[in-house]
């Protein structure tokens, strides 16, 4: 998938489905997506791009964000992609 495509698809402002949370670890390397029946473990860069899927943001805003919080460029392909998949999980409105 290319950005444009991934682009396309996204929400531009994608939220976290309710009622799916965010629990980060103490040691801020990882997180948790609590659900009703469960829990699955996410690493930081999925914690990272989640916890800004608030509906308030564009999703090229959390990807400006990321990029300057980590001091990182070119990660469109990748949170278009995560973001992409996260919907198909069911995990973003």
């Amino acid at each position: 998938m290319n950005p444009t495509t991934a682009h396309a698809d996204a929400s531009t402002r994608p939220r976290l489905r309710t009622p799916l949370k965010l629990h980060w670890h103490a040691d801020m390397h990882s997180c948790e997506l609590v659900q009703t029946h469960g829990s699955i473990e996410l690493n930081r860069s999925a914690g990272e791009i989640l916890a800004r899927c608030d509906g308030t943001r564009e999703l090229d805003d959390i990807i400006g964000e990321l990029e300057v919080r980590f001091g990182m460029t070119g990660l469109t392909a990748d949170v278009y992609r995560f973001v992409d998949q996260a919907r198909r999980l069911g995990w973003l409105d």
